[in-house]
């Protein structure tokens, strides 16, 4: 965390402040279940990452000239910063911040407060695998595409039937088997021409549905990004899609995270180019005078699959 605006403070120097009584608010900026389990003695909470933020502040003290020493999760975390910031465009002047948070504090052989003080503070950044057979839950899952032509927009959903999951050894594989028939439109919601829309996509122009019910996606070995943040892409996938019967290479970044107890959820945006599976209507790629019939080639996919 870099800070070259706010004063900092050692633990040693605020264990001192503690000792000789000196007037001053402790804030832990954490979360309230974070703040239960363990936190510097008489500190207050007021949780940086919720909207109310300030009003806290204001219910703990409404004085800008008032002494504040604000601390976080550790050095490499931006939360007492951020919160410092936050203090400092509402006015308050004397706002310092403990040198590698809570952290530090444990280090320095200092105690907490809370029902679970001694606890793992495990910081819930990175993704970590445990090797089984995660199985898709195809209700919390779905795939939303969107079609574009050069004056509207169409979008919609297909369902995903199946699916699993195999982690072993820090790799990932998984196969999952999407129903085309179930596709569905959403920005044509009332209108008489989304049954015309949906018969189109469901026709041979298009997913030749009647004869090709089923795509299937699969991948032997997703690559983990070396440092795998759990809000940015972590995986890279290389699969293969098979749609309309042709198989086609397609790569994408995921975002995985934790979903429950103990699955798996991934997040995934890419556009495919349907030409790969001689999905060709209305590409001037392979059509002249299309008129009002031109589409674009790429679909844009918003995946999200959940695993149990």
């Amino acid at each position: 965390m870099e800070n070259n605006r706010f004063k900092e403070i050692s633990p040693d120097q605020l264990f001192s402040w503690m000792e000789t009584d000196k007037q001053f608010y402790l804030i832990d900026t954490l979360t309230k279940d974070h703040y239960q389990k363990g936190h510097l003695p008489n500190a207050k909470n007021a949780c940086v990452f919720e909207v109310s933020f300030m009003e806290q502040i204001a219910g703990i003290t409404a004085d800008k000239n008032a002494e504040i020493v604000l601390y976080g999760s550790s050095i490499r975390s931006m939360d007492a910063l951020t919160a410092a910031e936050k203090l400092d465009r509402s006015g308050y002047r004397l706002v310092s911040i403990l040198k590698g948070g809570l952290a530090d504090w444990k280090t320095s052989g200092r105690l907490l407060e809370g029902i679970s003080p001694d606890g793992p503070d495990t910081p819930n950044t990175r993704l970590e695998l445990v090797d089984r057979i995660y199985r898709v839950d195809t209700d919390q899952s779905s795939i939303e595409w969107a079609g574009r032509n050069a004056s509207s927009r169409h979008f919609g959903t297909i369902a995903i039937s199946s699916g699993a999951v195999t982690v072993k050894n820090n790799t990932i594989s998984g196969v999952f088997e999407i129903d085309m028939t179930s596709i569905k439109n959403t920005n044509l919601e009332g209108n008489e021409l989304q049954p015309v829309l949906i018969s189109h996509l469901k026709s041979d122009d298009f997913f030749f549905t009647q004869v090709f019910s089923n795509a299937i996606f699969s991948f032997s070995a997703a690559k983990i990004a070396e440092v795998p943040f759990l809000t940015s892409p972590n995986c890279q996938i290389n699969g293969t899609l098979e749609l309309r019967g042709i198989k086609a290479d397609q790569r994408f970044e995921a975002t995985i995270t934790r979903a429950g107890d103990s699955g798996l959820a991934a997040e995934a945006h890419f556009d495919i180019d349907r030409t790969n599976w001689r999905i060709i209507y209305g590409s001037t790629r392979f059509f002249e005078h299309l008129g009002m019939h031109m589409v674009f080639d790429l679909i844009s996919i918003q995946v999200r699959v959940v695993t149990i």
